[in-house]
């Protein structure tokens, strides 16, 4: 059983990288890394984006969809995201121009309030709190050097956009085994299951030391 895309909603990718991070003053929750496709075929490389493209979407793009390291100007962060993924996404019925991407982007980015959804069961930004994936844990602090931090949610969607996977299986065996080879395609994924992470919470002044 395997999804056919991936959308990913993330925050600053590390704590310990030497990056020059930021978070604007509006963001204060999970923003869009990207929509992905995970089997792409045909991948026009070739296809420009134009900061005219996404001028209707900017505003929206900027609250949902920023760049976080002062390196990089969220247009530019838009148009990688469009020359490595975009590209090779615009086959698809619905997404063949770069406005077309970035408002299906959009869309998805509204069904998946993760905030809420987190928010509803109990599970909140703490510098103090750890979680496990198979149970919430009340564990000793650890020194902020030693913490596993969650930075990113990939949510897997089939080949029409709706949440889930196309092909017949075991899900949670898969998930839970790490047996998915498309789960477990990029470093840090899946989470060990016995090992407790935190989720941390948003500090617009210091983004890579929010719990100092």
């Amino acid at each position: 059983m395997s999804p056919d895309w991936f959308v990913f909603l993330s925050v600053l990718q590390s704590l310990n990288k030497e990056t020059l991070c930021r978070i604007p003053q509006s963001i204060n929750t999970w923003t869009i890394h990207g929509l992905w496709p995970l089997q792409a075929q045909h991948c026009c490389s070739c296809w420009p984006m134009f900061h005219s493209d996404v001028q209707e979407l900017e505003a929206e793009l900027s609250k949902h969809w920023p760049s976080l390291v002062t390196t990089k100007s969220s247009f530019h962060f838009w148009r990688d995201e469009w020359r490595k993924h975009g590209v090779c996404a615009a086959c698809v019925e619905g997404m063949n121009s770069p406005p077309r991407y970035f408002q299906i982007c959009l869309k998805l980015r509204a069904q998946f309030d993760i905030h809420k959804l987190l928010e509803d069961a109990g599970i909140t930004p703490s510098c103090e709190r750890p979680y496990k994936l198979c149970f919430i844990s009340s564990l000793p602090s650890l020194p902020p050097q030693d913490r596993e931090v969650w930075f990113q949610v990939k949510i897997p969607l089939s080949h029409n956009l709706t949440l889930g996977c196309d092909h017949h299986g075991d899900a949670e065996n898969d998930l839970a085994t790490g047996s998915n080879r498309a789960w477990n395609s990029s470093p840090g994924h899946p989470c060990p299951p016995q090992v407790p992470f935190y989720y941390f919470p948003i500090d617009h002044q210091q983004p890579k030391q929010p719990c100092g």
